[in-house]
């Protein structure tokens, strides 16, 4: 029986725990409906997502043919260059290709990084209402702090950066095949650029990652120029998009919980966990692309056969109730704090001690900068934006008070 929920809704945006429940009740592997994937299994505890993001022999994200799961025949050519990058690889692709970046983003580099990235939240935070009052946290701070430092880590000029901020509107936007078509002429104008600036690197060289993939490219380095293209739209907005979400979002809560913001401000070494929990709670990535049945398996009592979808459902392992207790509450000193909020497998998130580092020196600036902020609107009208998987607050106006 194939369930219908509604991903897109603000009824689930608002509180997925209720939508999330709902399913789990049904099984721990339900089939449901999902905007552009079609018809496609998921699962429901935190359990069942794990054993199907660290199984790679049995869920792959490519079919036989080498075609992306979830790629429709309909959908142009650009879109399969786009989508052909590590995060819709197998072995030993994706080794190969996450191999070329891994050094920027291991722990050490990126920790070196963290008072920089502590001073350009607080340059942002001095700015968020030099542009009048109230201002809206997710455009003049939530995505200008991770945007700053994912291009500088690219290598991408300072000036360019309002164009990627239109470009990311566009992609976070789209539901449907409509929208979905609007975008494309925005994935064109991208990856003209991209190919520009690889072209600029080959040329005066530079720094960032953007001039260590020419240097790869010219030792003789397996990859091509449509895998660089690719590689560079990935970095740019999985490097930004969802901590800009994991930000507003955890502002929001903060804002709504004046109390839990004051025990934070008391002491910022509890922001550790504190953002562990924000990474649990507000979910900024909902679903992670879905997998190919390989092989005819079974999986939390149901029969899955070759040929078929699933995705396994991030927001669901993190309300689990097996995984946590009381998942419903926002408890900033749980401990232990099982979430999924990365994946798991191969497919971890390369850049969680980045978003973490963004997350927690986001929330200390803004607080420390500004610690009577307030909401300038009821919560009850704060939107999310209408696009499943991504859990993503349209607007978040905020004032200062006195």
């Amino acid at each position: 029986m194939t369930l219908y929920a509604d991903f897109t809704s603000q009824e689930y945006f608002r509180n997925p725990a209720v939508e999330v429940e709902k399913l789990r009740a049904v099984g721990a592997v339900v089939e449901v409906r999902f905007p552009l994937v079609g018809t496609v299994w998921t699962t429901t505890t935190q359990d069942m997502a794990n054993q199907v993001l660290r199984d790679n022999d049995t869920f792959t994200l490519r079919k036989d043919d080498g075609d992306v799961v979830g790629l429709q025949w309909w959908m142009p050519k650009i879109v399969r260059t786009i989508s052909n990058n590590m995060l819709s690889a197998d072995e030993p692709d994706h080794a190969r290709l996450r191999g070329i970046v891994d050094e920027v983003f291991r722990r050490r580099a990126v920790l070196e990084m963290e008072p920089h990235i502590m001073a350009l939240a607080s340059e942002l935070a001095d700015a968020l209402f030099a542009e009048g009052t109230p201002a809206d946290l997710v455009d003049r701070y939530a995505r200008r702090l991770p945007l700053s430092v994912i291009c500088e880590l690219l290598g991408l000029p300072v000036a360019d950066r309002p164009k990627f901020t239109n470009w990311a509107s566009g992609f976070t936007r789209f539901k449907g095949v409509f929208s979905f078509f609007g975008i494309i002429p925005k994935m064109f104008a991208m990856k003209r650029y991209m190919e520009g600036r690889l072209d600029a690197a080959r040329e005066s060289g530079g720094a960032g990652v953007i001039a260590e993939l020419v240097r790869i490219e010219k030792e003789g380095g397996v990859i091509s120029r449509d895998e660089m293209v690719s590689m560079l739209f990935l970095l740019l907005f999985a490097g930004h998009e969802t901590t800009t979400h994991l930000i507003s979002g955890s502002v929001r809560e903060f804002l709504r919980n004046p109390g839990l913001r004051n025990w934070l401000q008391e002491d910022w070494t509890r922001a550790d966990h504190a953002v562990e929990e924000f990474l649990r709670f507000v979910c900024p990535v909902q679903f992670p692309k879905p997998r190919f049945v390989r092989k005819d398996v079974e999986l939390g009592g149901v029969r899955l056969k070759k040929g078929e979808k699933i995705m396994p459902m991030l927001v669901a392992g993190n309300f689990d109730p097996q995984a946590n207790d009381h998942p419903e509450k926002l408890d900033l000193e749980r401990k232990p704090n099982r979430h999924v909020a990365f994946g798991a497998g191969i497919h971890f998130c390369l850049g969680h001690q980045l978003a973490r580092i963004e997350a927690r020196c986001a929330l200390q600036a803004l607080f420390e900068r500004w610690p009577n902020l307030e909401l300038a609107m009821e919560d009850s009208r704060i939107r999310w934006r209408t696009r499943a998987g991504i859990r993503a607050i349209e607007r978040l106006p905020v004032m200062a008070s006195h």
